[in-house]
């Protein structure tokens, strides 16, 4: 693993640790548990008149070792399509990227990363003045 990754997952270790797990109960209830970029210009999370608020989410509820960013609204929609998702799985030293598809056809946008099992740091991002989402998962 290269030192920048190193850097980049010691980071949003220290950053993202305990964000989405800090309720374990409100967690465990939802199916597809959100975390959420910022589409305005200065990272403004409620969005502007012109541009609505983006909620994406995880779910790690398929296959052991695997975790897929989606949107967390109705439906799984909410993400934006071709956002691009790096990773690290913090325990193992594994990263990779993909890209969320295109939202056509009645599919919302979603990307399914085989990270392994263990701690993984995701960061979303996307085009246009978007402050980057961050998330970090426990995948099984």
């Amino acid at each position: 693993m290269s030192t920048r990754w190193r850097r980049i997952g010691a980071s949003l270790a220290a950053v993202g640790a305990g964000l989405l797990t800090a309720a374990p109960g409100v967690a465990a209830a939802a199916p597809v548990q959100p975390f959420q970029i910022q589409p305005a210009p200065f990272g403004n999370p409620n969005g502007s008149f012109d541009v609505p608020p983006i909620r994406c989410g995880f779910d790690t509820g398929g296959k052991t070792g695997q975790v897929t960013v989606t949107g967390s609204r109705r439906d799984r929609w909410g993400c934006p399509p071709f956002a691009t998702v790096q990773w690290v799985n913090l325990q193992t030293g594994a990263t990779g990227a993909a890209r969320l598809g295109p939202g056509l056809n009645g599919v919302p946008p979603a990307a399914t990363l085989r990270t392994g099992r263990g701690q993984v740091a995701l960061v979303l991002t996307t085009s246009g003045i978007v402050t980057p989402g961050f998330a970090t998962v426990v995948v099984r």
